[in-house]
């Protein structure tokens, strides 16, 4: 149950702890926290995708050390036995890493849901925003993380050879293809020797909702790789890899969220 809809949160509302994660890419000139501000669903939190990474690091939204996770849930009044449901206002729909983040650092992925639609879907439903500013009790939290999650480069360009598992990288074909350039300075255009690619815009609905299981299980059956093998997303920072990952959950009630962190952001760096 990675996904929830609308309905099922507007009638549990009272009984889970809900966060705003909309980030944008930064070419969109769209700032996630003024939105939030200006309006969002009642009790939501907001999320920082850039200020809780790792900030001692020149490559985007890289998993932060456990004392920082553990400090920033605690300042979010979040524990450890929380339901969750986390949501945004982005077409990256960058719920999804806040997800991952979540599951990383131990928190049970029964107890972990994004909004399907998020907050699109529901004010196109006219269900219930304000901008009420939200104040929180911090929390003790604890994290456990689980490091098989998350592959780092060396990791990944071992891979080429080994064959160990499948890297599907959820950028757009025309950068995969290297037939465009990154929109981040600084990096060649291009992908990973022998990945795989599945624009994660392609497992979206117009309204932001995923598509259903049957069609998801299309396009990763359309990858032709062994499936016996687990599989790794990749793309520009690490946001929209989180997307696939949510995807295959669906199809996948075993799959536990694995994500190339540094990304084409590492990987194509010239």
């Amino acid at each position: 149950m990675s996904l929830v809809d609308t309905d099922w949160l507007e009638n549990n509302i009272e009984k889970v702890k809900i966060i705003d994660s909309t980030w944008h890419m930064p070419q969109t000139k769209r700032n996630g926290f003024e939105e939030y501000e200006e309006e969002h669903i009642p009790n939501a939190i907001f999320f920082d995708l850039d200020k809780n990474s790792k900030l001692d690091t020149d490559l985007p939204h890289m998993i932060t050390d456990p004392k920082s996770w553990e400090k920033i849930m605690g300042d979010m009044g979040i524990e450890n036995n929380d339901r969750i449901v986390i949501y945004d206002n982005s077409d990256v729909i960058s719920s999804c890493r806040c997800w991952y983040n979540l599951i990383y650092y131990g928190h049970n992925p029964k107890l972990v849901h994004v909004l399907n639609g998020g907050l699109r879907k529901w004010k196109k439903e006219n269900k219930a925003t304000n901008n009420q500013k939200v104040t929180n009790k911090t929390s003790k939290y604890l994290c456990k993380e689980n490091n098989e999650l998350v592959k780092s480069k060396k990791q990944i360009d071992e891979n080429i050879e080994k064959k160990d598992f499948n890297v599907v990288d959820a950028r757009s074909r025309e950068r995969f293809d290297g037939k465009v350039a990154e929109p981040r300075k600084g990096l060649r255009s291009g992908s990973i020797k022998n990945s795989f690619c599945l624009p994660f815009f392609e497992l979206i609905n117009e309204d932001h909702t995923f598509i259903g299981k049957n069609k998801i299980k299309e396009k990763f059956d359309s990858l032709n790789f062994d499936s016996q093998k687990n599989i790794v997303f990749s793309c520009g920072s690490g946001v929209t890899a989180s997307v696939l990952a949510l995807a295959y959950s669906l199809i996948n009630d075993k799959y536990m969220p694995t994500i190339y962190d540094g990304s084409w952001s590492e990987y194509g760096k010239i």
